[in-house]
């Protein structure tokens, strides 16, 4: 694992029944920026009493929230994890450790620990992103839930997208600057009780965050 603190920017959405495992959860030397995107739940709150620093973005929408918590980073090597709890940031360094020896982008690829914990709709969705994304040669078969790269050269390479299509677009980016994509299994488990994915969690998010898709592809 790095020995240099890493930033770990998490988009949060009324999240504070899964802040405190998920914070629990940074490996040593990796330091939170919990980005509320308008929670009613007390969310920044939470988060700022467990140690994490906590920035504001009023405009809803995944990519905003993002993008937010990216200039709100210092490290040199910024990650970008969901806050609901699905995924294990003890992933994180093989991911650093990637980008450390030459990777632009390091990315997980969700592996489910249990069934019933990815709804066919949304798995299905990804499917067929994850195929028109190797179609245009890039090696991925995820949209990257879990990823890390160079702060710098993140905000260099200037994705726009500031829905649930940001990730979509940083990985079409990524491939037509020629970047050094590398993709690893991670874990992808049950969020946590009292929290719902605004994608995954319902067929009317996983239909807007297509439409949000279909949109980056359009351009």
């Amino acid at each position: 694992m790095t020995d240099t603190e890493v930033d770990v920017v998490l988009p949060c959405l009324d999240e504070a029944g899964a802040l405190p495992g998920v914070l629990a959860g940074l490996p040593p030397g990796y330091r939170a920026i919990v980005v509320d995107n308008g929670s009613a739940d007390g969310s920044p709150e939470v988060a700022a009493s467990l140690g994490a620093k906590v920035v504001h973005e009023p405009r809803r929408g995944y990519g905003a929230a993002v993008h937010t918590g990216l200039e709100a980073a210092t490290a040199d090597i910024v990650c970008f994890a969901d806050a609901d709890g699905s995924l294990d940031l003890g992933d994180l360094p093989r991911l650093v450790t990637a980008v450390e020896d030459g990777a632009d982008l390091a990315v997980g690829r969700r592996v489910p620990t249990g069934p019933g914990v990815w709804p066919w709709h949304a798995r299905a969705g990804n499917v067929v992103l994850a195929q028109l994304l190797r179609g245009r040669g890039l090696p991925v078969r995820d949209i990257a839930p879990l990823r890390a790269a160079d702060r710098r050269a993140l905000l260099g390479l200037g994705v726009t997208d500031r829905a649930f299509g940001y990730p979509l677009e940083l990985l079409i980016k990524a491939q037509r600057a020629g970047w050094r994509v590398r993709e690893f299994d991670v874990r992808y488990g049950a969020r946590a009780k009292g929290t719902k994915s605004k994608v995954s969690g319902s067929v009317r998010g996983t239909l807007r965050a297509v439409r949000d898709f279909g949109r980056v592809l359009a351009r």
